[in-house]
């Protein structure tokens, strides 16, 4: 590409677009007034507490239609959360396609108002990338991009933000003004592909675990902006900020399950208790904010890049559910580390997907490090590896009893936008619980791992995305319009940004 503006429009060319309209049927969906689309959409939000609620009521993923008096039943307790902790500012937030929170604060006596008609924000902002080598961000010249786009929020996101003073925070959807999904929105994709696993009659059980670093304040030396890691953080020594970052982490609905000094000085673990449906993307989208805002609190810096130049790992574990949640789909109840045919055929289409899995979880080029193990050999790919009880394996699948029974899949890095991660797998995973006629596979059927062709992991982020290109399969569940655009901007940042240069990105983007 000579330029953004040859990418956007040939991400953007009408002649591709996936939805084949006719002409009259897209000058149709203009002519739709703004109002009517806010309102569809008001109808159709999830039912949720605005505070933490029980463990049993924020596993389930329970969904219906609100009625205009339970719609205004639901404003009247936020109004009452909203004068109970004096709030001044809600917060609305939306994903960018790193998964950064991009938002715009609204003074709290505003807030019925922007839930009825939606908040507009450059379609910019969600889309475009920071260009740090002149630290300024790059405006093209395209319609679609000068156009404006509505966040309109799911009110079941609603919490009180305890880190941050007298302020809410709500997690948006992301439309057209037409009313239209945004099919770049990683939680518009996320919750299609939640839809097609529920109509095939499963749930997701899952949970993200995530790796971070503690960095003192930034030094300047020799010119250079260094950052040493926290060494207190080794041993545990240093909880405060932990402690504090976990209970307000549970005060916003995600709970956390553990947290643990690693294997570097400032090096964290945290892991999230499995939730079902969307929650869990929530969940971690919640994290990547929150810890750095209570790390500022502490006069620390939180990365997702640690100081070897590799990036965290972002391990998304889960497991098939039946559509109540009652049964684990992946155990066999046999008190042996096996998969059953369900579990069999989920992992058949993560390994055989892992190629273009890899391009969406490691998105950067740092983040393909890792893969090679630090291995001087120099390689184009390296075999997928799974294994039971085996945490070297890029898929390790865990037996511990039916609750316990899930995969890990360890292809991403803690950079990777957990809805992306959430989407593709569960996308590589349906494809292989189906046939070539696309039923799904029955009981008495039975797979043989061992005997499938091996897969390989580019090494090179250039060779993954001609993976994702020619994977058909996650073409068809992200969407064309989402992969064109994905690739070309990956292709922009290959063409623009250098080693150096995307390190300092992570420093002062991605915290």
């Amino acid at each position: 590409f000579n330029n953004l503006h040859d990418i956007i429009i040939w991400i953007f060319d009408p002649t591709k677009d996936e939805s084949n309209e006719t002409e009259a049927s897209r000058m149709s969906k203009l002519r739709r007034t703004r109002k009517k689309a806010t309102k569809s959409h008001l109808c159709s939000m999830e039912v949720g507490e605005t505070n933490a609620a029980s463990s049993n009521d924020r596993n389930r993923d329970n969904t219906q239609i609100l009625t205009t008096p339970q719609l205004s039943s639901r404003i009247k307790h936020i109004k009452q959360e909203m004068a109970k902790n004096h709030l001044q500012f809600v917060r609305f937030e939306a994903t960018d396609l790193h998964g950064v929170s991009r938002s715009k604060s609204i003074p709290a006596h505003f807030f019925q108002e922007k839930v009825t008609h939606g908040v507009f924000m450059p379609r910019g902002y969600l889309e475009l990338m920071p260009n740090l080598k002149d630290n300024e961000v790059n405006h093209i010249r395209a319609t679609c991009f000068n156009s404006d786009i509505v966040l309109m929020p799911e009110l079941s996101t609603f919490r009180v933000l305890p880190w941050a003073e007298r302020t809410a925070r709500v997690i948006c959807d992301t439309f057209t003004v037409t009313g239209e999904p945004l099919l770049t929105s990683p939680r518009y994709i996320a919750k299609r592909q939640l839809q097609q696993l529920q109509d095939s009659g499963f749930s997701l059980l899952s949970a993200f675990i995530y790796d971070f670093c503690i960095f003192g304040v930034p030094e300047v030396i020799n010119s250079k902006t260094i950052s040493f890691p926290a060494s207190t953080f080794l041993n545990n020594h240093d909880q405060p900020f932990m402690q504090e970052l976990v209970d307000g982490l549970y005060h916003t609905g995600a709970n956390v399950e553990s947290f643990s000094s690693s294997t570097r000085p400032g090096h964290m673990e945290i892991c999230f208790l499995p939730e079902f449906g969307i929650s869990s993307a929530d969940n971690a989208f919640t994290l990547r904010t929150g810890v750095k805002e209570v790390a500022r609190k502490y006069n620390y810096i939180a990365s997702f890049f640690i100081e070897t130049g590799f990036c965290n790992s972002g391990i998304l574990s889960h497991s098939v559910w039946d559509m109540d949640g009652k049964k684990n789909m992946f155990c066999n109840n046999s008190g042996t580390e096996q998969l059953t045919v369900t579990g069999k055929k989920w992992l058949a289409g993560l390994l055989k997907h892992s190629a273009a899995l890899s391009c969406l979880m490691a998105p950067a080029v740092s983040c393909r490090k890792r893969y090679s193990k630090e291995s001087k050999d120099l390689k184009e790919s390296v075999p997928v590896t799974w294994g039971y009880n085996d945490n070297s394996c890029a898929f390790n699948i865990k037996c511990h009893g039916e609750k316990g029974t899930r995969i890990e899949n360890k292809l991403g890095s803690a950079t990777a936008n957990p809805y992306l991660v959430l989407a593709a797998t569960i996308a590589a995973g349906l494809d292989g619980l189906q046939n070539s006629d696309g039923a799904l596979v029955g009981p008495d059927e039975g797979t043989d791992l061992s005997q499938l062709k091996p897969s390989e992991i580019p090494l090179k982020l250039e060779d993954a995305l001609v993976a994702l290109e020619e994977d058909q399969c996650l073409r068809e569940a992200l969407g064309e319009t989402f992969i064109r655009y994905f690739v070309a901007m990956k292709k922009y940042e290959l063409e623009n940004e250098e080693t150096d240069a995307e390190r300092n990105k992570f420093l002062e983007y991605f915290i």
